[in-house]
């Protein structure tokens, strides 16, 4: 039981952090879940060829609800955009739903490849005092904007992250207003996160040595112990992100973004 202790006290602490990041960037917490959740199955040896998928699915179920808690502490500020919601929404889910079915054929080094290269692209983009910007608008095109969307949600779901770490520079490259680029970002979570979980329950259904109390790839026991803590803080993270200027914040994540992505690609190759 003690051994448990410090386990539980590492997911809560992190739950925390990721409700905060949640409602502050947009991010759905997943870019931090994942990683934690990860190197905890590592730590108490949980079958390898489990972890990193294990990792990505509960963050999802978790996503689902900390996204909508998130969200509407944006949209009571006006700063969720519901006509780009309607424009990426199919994209969003399609992709979502491809990468979570897809999931099972894809090696647990090429998930981790994936997380720690995508990872330390955001660290980056987060780090620089000025983003990159390539139009003054989104493209008018619908194929575009579905291409855009499709995109985003197929690797959201195969990193087990909301919609805000790829859309929220994504938008900010086409001169999207930052604050409300947060704000539908956090809503993108929901669409991304539902079917992404989806996905990862039928693709897991019925794999051997998953821990009790699993659908498919998610631990239901985990995503519980995670909730109380992403949900009650994502609003919290909202409250920051109209209050302060988050450059630090930003920064600051950024680094520990970077640590974490350059430890997933060690354990990759190694």
């Amino acid at each position: 039981m003690l051994d448990l202790v410090p386990i539980i006290a590492g997911v809560i602490a992190a739950a925390i952090l990721a409700g905060i990041m949640a409602g502050l960037l947009g991010v759905g917490g997943g870019i931090v879940l994942v990683p934690v959740l990860f190197w905890i199955l590592t730590f108490i040896q949980f079958p390898a060829e489990l972890s990193m998928h294990m990792a990505v699915a509960t963050s999802l179920a978790t996503i689902i609800f900390t996204s909508i808690s998130s969200a509407r502490a944006h949209h009571k500020r006006g700063a969720v955009d519901v006509d780009l919601m309607k424009r990426w929404g199919p994209g969003l889910m399609i992709g979502a739903l491809a990468g979570g079915l897809g999931a099972r054929f894809i090696d647990p080094a090429g998930l981790k490849i994936l997380f720690g290269s995508i990872a330390i692209l955001v660290a980056i983009n987060m780090s620089t005092p000025k983003t990159l910007v390539i139009a003054d608008q989104l493209p008018k095109s619908r194929a575009a904007n579905g291409a855009m969307s499709l995109v985003i949600g197929l690797i959201s779901a195969l990193m087990g992250i909301g919609g805000g770490t790829l859309s929220v520079p994504t938008l900010s490259a086409f001169s999207f207003e930052i604050r409300r680029a947060v704000g539908t970002a956090s809503a993108f979570g929901i669409l991304i996160a539902l079917p992404a979980m989806a996905g990862f329950i039928i693709s897991g259904w019925g794999l051997p040595d998953r821990p009790p109390l699993s659908l498919g790839y998610v631990s239901l026991p985990a995503a519980l112990l995670i909730l109380p803590f992403t949900v009650g803080f994502a609003p919290l993270g909202a409250k920051l992100a109209h209050s302060l200027d988050g450059i630090w914040i930003k920064r600051a994540f950024a680094v520990f973004l970077a640590i974490t992505a350059v430890r997933m690609l060690m354990a990759a190759f190694s």
